[in-house]
């Protein structure tokens, strides 16, 4: 850790690895975004007879393995544990040198589903494996992945909800801005669950239907899974040694509305302070941004407090909510957006929200197919259970 200083440092995007239903890797994304690719599937993992929503965007899990490389000590880890070195394996490859002095990584349930096994055992008498209780907890995917590449590095993990990645970025781009270190290791991962599935299937929040952000006639949203993970290191130290700069970030805002367990506060108060917020920091206008990578969950209230604050603040800025091609990964969410919305800054193009029809708000969305643009700067947002808010700025890197 280094001592905070008295200006603030500029945090440079030195390398990414990302892993989701879009693809495996920066380069298969990309295709996917561009396509307007709609990744969501009838769930496979678990029985969905008695749910009424069938769906979600899902990883395939042979594929997954099979880049895992496993070894025989391996075979017992969770499949989170290798969406994470996937995602690790693959922001290696790109910045061989990083070296991280800490990992801040977001996530919701880790494990969840060798938890769900190992409680289920304990109900029905089977057998009981040490190993999936082991394999639970949430830090230990994180830990699984540094110790498969020999990163001997402290992780903190978040659990902020949906929040959780994009906080993690945030935090981890708090902490070199203020000179309080040099190279973190931050993003987020999680993965497909039956509690989780049938939890939002039970509160009405997911939908049998497609899946339609900002949509007047949107039901729910679908969940997905993933894992993304950004290289983050202080600007002057990245360039000193030659790293490839793939960007910027900017800015950093967080909020709470405290206004109800799962609903948003309708005003859209919530939203716009983390907005405002990660504006200020990144000392940029509104009218400067050119495009926003919501969280548009697709559920009605969300959608309606989110898109408030954004026409409000922003007015006709290019939205989108690419959770319409490849679902909410939760806790990985903003750190897989926050990937696109790197994509975006890089190849200068408007990724798509699919499955779209019938405008109910002000919003200038990107409907169904991506756009070419030219833009510096663009917004990703994450809004989570409890109206806790979180909203990163990037930038282009010009070079």
């Amino acid at each position: 850790m280094k001592s905070e200083g008295k200006t603030s440092r500029r945090v440079a995007i030195v390398a990414a690895g990302v892993v989701s239903p879009l693809g495996f890797g920066l380069t298969e994304t990309l295709q996917s975004l561009r396509q307007a690719r709609d990744c969501v599937t009838p769930v496979t993992a678990f029985s969905v007879e008695k749910t009424r929503c069938k769906t979600a965007a899902q990883i395939d899990d042979g594929r997954l393995l099979d880049q895992a490389n496993r070894s025989r000590q391996s075979r017992r880890l969770h499949r989170a544990s290798y969406m994470v070195m996937t995602a690790l394996a693959e922001l290696l490859e790109r910045s061989r040198k990083f070296e991280p002095e800490i990992a801040i990584v977001g996530t919701t349930s880790g494990g969840m589903s060798f938890g769900e096994n190992f409680y289920r055992s304990l109900g029905n008498g089977g057998a009981r494996s040490a190993a999936l209780i082991a394999n639970y907890p949430p830090q230990k995917q994180i830990v699984d992945a540094m110790e498969k590449f020999g990163i001997n590095a402290p992780a903190q993990v978040i659990a902020n909800a949906c929040a959780s990645g994009t906080n993690a970025i945030g935090h981890a781009f708090n902490a070199i801005r203020t000179g309080r270190c040099h190279r973190i290791l931050a993003g987020g991962y999680d993965a497909l669950s039956e509690l989780v599935f049938v939890g939002f299937d039970s509160l009405q929040a997911a939908t049998p239907e497609k899946c339609r952000p900002f949509d007047s006639n949107r039901s729910g949203m679908v969940l997905g899974e993933g894992a993304a993970l950004l290289a983050l290191e202080e600007f002057e130290s990245a360039r000193s040694h030659g790293a490839e700069i793939l960007g910027e970030i900017t800015g950093y805002g967080i909020s709470t509305d405290n206004h109800h367990l799962t609903q948003p506060n309708p005003d859209g108060s919530g939203p716009r302070r983390a907005m405002e917020q990660a504006l200020a920091q990144a000392q940029l206008e509104p009218n400067q941004v050119g495009y926003i990578n919501a969280h548009g969950t697709a559920t009605v209230l969300n959608d309606t407090a989110e898109g408030k604050a954004i026409a409000e603040l922003f007015g006709d800025v290019p939205v989108s909510s690419t959770k319409s091609m490849m679902g909410h990964s939760l806790g990985a969410a903003g750190a897989i957006e926050a990937v696109v919305s790197l994509l975006a800054l890089q190849h200068q193009f408007l990724p798509p929200n699919i499955n779209f029809r019938e405008a109910e708000l002000s919003l200038n969305i990107v409907a169904n197919e991506a756009r070419d643009a030219q833009f510096d700067c663009a917004i990703s947002n994450s809004f989570g259970f409890g109206g806790t808010n979180a909203t990163i700025v990037l930038r282009r890197f010009a070079r």
